[in-house]
């Protein structure tokens, strides 16, 4: 059940809650919506929730790798998703 697709309504949902404050998480936010949405599972969309209960500065502090996860108690399935979310290294 945790590896099942997510469905439309579910999708939709997750989007609207991941709505944020700060334009960079939203625009870091859409580009990971762009690239997985098809694909993103039940585990997923739990880890992108968990992610959210985040405030938006540390939220992105922690796709900008200004902080590590490591900081936070993040479960695995959070975990998987900040690194599908993250910004490439230069």
């Amino acid at each position: 059940m945790d590896e099942d697709l997510l469905d439309a309504r579910s999708l939709s949902k997750l989007r609207w809650r991941c709505r944020r404050g700060l334009l960079e998480n939203d625009l870091l936010i859409e580009r990971f919506f762009e690239k997985y949405e098809t694909s993103l599972t039940v585990s997923q969309a739990r880890g992108m929730s968990e992610l959210m209960e985040l405030a938006d500065n540390d939220l992105l502090d922690l796709l900008l790798r200004r902080k590590e996860e490591a900081e936070l108690p993040l479960s695995p399935e959070t975990r998987k998703v900040l690194e599908m979310l993250r910004v490439p290294r230069p």
